[in-house]
């Protein structure tokens, strides 16, 4: 591998997306409460998940969430009708349910071929670790990494767990690469530790990203073209 001894995987939106209609959970969501959308999904993507408060469950991260695409709209719902909303979406919702993202598994197995690979993924043991079982992929890393404040482990852009996940893999921090679709968790993260990046957007990118990727792809398919 050319510069890149080893590799870190994001797994949200990087690895793998949701198998079901986000959309309609959401709308199903609001009917549940009894109020018209104030936001949708794409108003959720738009969000800057690395800029939210640090949430210690699900339901703190989600209400979080939607707190903040209320706010991107210019809506105003109360913290009550929010914490309601965040009930109805999760009782819909099974976080299990994934599927591989379009090169997601070709990239892992390039990297496997390549060098020792690592999983850092913001999120609880149990939850992530039900949606690598779901992938098939539960084994395919040498060092996994959860990021739950609850287990005293802040999420990315922390420092902390890409550290962590550098010493499990001993490999110097210059010739190891953070792939991810965050470029508030992942790239941010992959920088502050010394570590190259390689961004692959979820969806269309809006302008130049910031802080700036060692690398930008379309689809974690293209990972193999950096070595």
């Amino acid at each position: 591998m050319s510069g890149i001894d080893a590799v870190c995987f994001d797994l949200d939106g990087t690895l793998c997306v949701s198998a079901q209609d986000r959309d309609r959970l959401l709308s199903d969501a609001f009917a549940d409460v009894g109020i018209d959308p104030a936001f949708d999904l794409a108003d959720l993507w738009a969000v800057d998940t690395s800029s939210l408060p640090t949430a210690e469950s699900s339901f703190e991260f989600h209400s979080n969430l939607f707190g903040a695409g209320a706010r991107q709209t210019g809506e105003t719902l109360s913290q009550g009708t929010i914490e309601s909303l965040t009930d109805a979406y999760l009782a819909r919702y099974d976080p299990a349910a994934v599927e591989p993202r379009d090169g997601a598994l070709d990239a892992l197995e390039a990297a496997r071929l390549n060098g020792p690979v690592g999983l850092v993924t913001n999120g609880g043991e149990d939850v992530q670790t039900a949606k690598l079982r779901t992938l098939g992929i539960e084994d395919a890393f040498d060092v996994r990494v959860f990021c739950d404040p609850a287990d005293g482990i802040e999420p990315k852009p922390d420092p902390r767990p890409l550290e962590l996940a550098l010493g499990e893999l001993g490999t110097p921090a210059e010739r190891s690469l953070m792939v991810g679709d965050s470029l508030g968790a992942d790239v941010a993260g992959a920088h502050a530790v010394g570590m190259q990046s390689a961004w692959v957007p979820s969806t269309d990118p809006d302008g130049d990203p910031e802080p700036t990727p060692t690398h930008v792809l379309d689809s974690p398919g293209q990972l193999s073209t950096l070595w």
